[in-house]
């Protein structure tokens, strides 16, 4: 394969949003922005936080599998490799090359964000009810389901009470756990372009610069 079109391939993957695919919100001008939601980088990866009740409106399984935790910390990843117990370089070239699929990590926070991910940078901002709600149907269509429309519960999850999940999708060089929560701001009505938020970093320079604050007194999990 000649230079010239492997850079036409790349441009092509990068430009592919793969699934799930955001969900853009309707235009309101004048929709206050009330709704917390938070972003949590830890490390190489990230995940997006939000109050349980507005997820569970839209996945009620998740209700009734966490009962009333006050936020879910949500992030999506390679089938394989975010379930493993030990991080190999086979596992982590099948992620990039071949996946055999994706899943969502669902983790249920007994305490607000910043104090239960004490060691690591989550940053906050505020959105509008327009996009909490283009926001929570890309998170509903994150989750794979049976034929029956349920979501599939798979293994124990990796920290406090947390469970994965079969996911919408396949993760690949292109389309990394970051972009997904790159396309997740989007549909929550961030100007964000998500082909060019490969890594944790980028998605946190991003919200440092675009940190929405809150019109009026925000919404919270309680």
């Amino acid at each position: 394969m000649t230079h010239g079109r492997i850079v036409l391939l790349l441009l092509v993957l990068t430009a592919c949003s793969g699934k799930p695919y955001v969900v853009n919100p309707e235009q309101n001008g004048n929709d206050a922005r009330l709704n917390r939601v938070f972003v949590a980088s830890h490390g190489w990866h990230t995940g997006l936080i939000i109050p349980a009740r507005h997820l569970d409106d839209a996945v009620p399984e998740l209700k009734r599998r966490f009962g009333s935790a006050p936020y879910y910390e949500v992030g999506w990843g390679d089938k394989n490799f975010y379930q493993a117990r030990e991080v190999t370089t086979r596992l982590t070239l099948q992620a990039i090359f071949w996946s055999e699929g994706a899943v969502l990590h669902v983790a249920a926070l007994p305490s607000q964000p910043r104090a239960y991910f004490s060691g690591s940078e989550v940053v906050e901002t505020c959105i509008s009810e327009t996009g909490l709600r283009s926001l929570k149907a890309f998170l509903a269509n994150s989750f794979a389901r049976d034929a029956a429309g349920q979501v599939i519960a798979l293994s124990k999850g990796i920290y406090s009470d947390s469970q994965f999940y079969a996911g919408e999708g396949r993760y690949y060089l292109l389309n990394t756990s970051n972009k997904w929560t790159a396309k997740a701001l989007r549909s929550a009505g961030f100007d964000i372009a998500p082909a060019f938020k490969l890594t944790a970093g980028s998605i946190v320079s991003y919200l440092r610069s675009n940190t929405r604050p809150c019109d009026t007194a925000a919404d919270d999990a309680q």
